[in-house]
């Protein structure tokens, strides 16, 4: 009877240290570590204002659940790479910029398109409906590429800045190089007679010095980041010439090994950090002004007339944009329409 009795609670420990190993391995495998690829350096605001306020917020609402590898300034890939990262599996989450892989998202330089939108935070608001599983640029890019937006980050509209050459008429952008984000940038710099020069961020401020570029088409707020403001003396401060957006997409791979509860949390970390971005962006725009012109760089209004003949001159953009898409069996004039309504809502 002792025997069975032994036998028994030697049974039961087993048994309990085993379920305890179960419940430990649970609790173990319920942690999860994502490795974020970014090409943008801490320094900037999109980063420290938008991709690591949606890290933290991710980790706040999982109760240190989910944590994140973050691998800013390119240490993984360049701007161009980050989608073949997120596909290949070298990273759960990459910031992608569409504008630098043109061939993979063409539609998504609608929110690219000079004058389209005012405030970064009217921009983000409807292109995160566009992105969004059911919008039109996630059903006709984003989930062909295996990739599931979680943050927008529009920069706000971009303006003219020049080294040497003071802007004071719309004639004098004739024959300027200015370096641009590529997509719809280059039809506006060729609207506005300027010839348009692509190029990496961190090659711009050698260019500039050098002499081969005149100028670019850069958000403010992203001058002092870039550290562009030694090779600058002049900004366009009334004349809007596009935009940018960066967004940090998860792979499909990542996105469906995680739990319906896991995915909530990472969506809603998503729309946390798009507003708080987006309004960082709208309420610094004047205080970067005022910056900029303390430090040096001369804004040169341009004279109302010379701005409304050159945004009279957007609608054409707009429409050949889309009509180029349409011939190339892409839906632009589409995509242009659905964004232009998710602006009006």
């Amino acid at each position: 009877m002792r025997s069975f009795i032994k036998k028994g609670c030697v049974c039961l420990a087993v048994a309990l240290l085993a379920a305890l190993a179960l419940v430990g391995g649970a609790q173990a495998k319920d942690k999860i570590t994502l490795k974020v690829a970014d090409w943008m350096p801490l320094s900037h605001y999109t980063v420290s204002q938008g991709g690591l306020v949606f890290m933290k917020k991710a980790t706040e609402l999982s109760k240190g659940r989910i944590q994140f590898k973050h691998f800013p300034a390119g240490q993984l890939g360049k701007g161009k790479d980050m989608l073949q990262l997120a596909q290949r599996g070298v990273a759960e989450i990459v910031n992608i910029a569409p504008a630098y892989i043109t061939d993979k998202f063409p539609l998504t330089g609608v929110i690219e398109l000079p004058g389209i939108y005012e405030g970064s935070c009217n921009g983000a608001r409807a292109f995160a409906q566009l992105v969004a599983p059911g919008g039109i640029l996630y059903e006709q890019e984003y989930k062909p590429n295996g990739v599931r937006v979680l943050f927008v980050g529009p920069l706000g509209a971009y303006r003219v800045l020049t080294a040497d050459r003071e802007v004071k008429r719309a004639k004098d952008f004739k024959g300027l190089k200015l370096r641009t984000a590529g997509g719809p940038m280059d039809i506006t710099a060729k609207t506005i007679g300027a010839v348009s020069v692509r190029m990496s961020g961190p090659e711009v401020l050698p260019s500039l010095t050098r002499g081969t570029l005149d100028g670019v088409f850069w958000p403010l707020q992203s001058v002092k980041p870039w550290g562009l403001q030694s090779g600058l003396k002049y900004m366009t401060p009334n004349l809007g010439v596009g935009s940018f957006v960066i967004l940090y997409a998860i792979s499909d791979k990542a996105w469906k090994k995680l739990s319906p509860e896991d995915q909530k949390i990472l969506t809603e970390a998503g729309k946390y950090a798009t507003k708080w971005h987006c309004e960082y962006v709208d309420t610094h725009e004047v205080k970067t002004i005022k910056w900029l012109e303390d430090y040096g760089i001369k804004p040169v209004p341009l004279p109302q007339k010379d701005v409304d003949m050159i945004t009279d001159k957007y609608t054409k953009i707009y429409k050949d944009w889309a009509t180029s898409l349409d011939k190339r069996g892409r839906p632009g004039t589409e995509a242009l329409k659905a964004f232009q309504s998710a602006l009006s809502k």
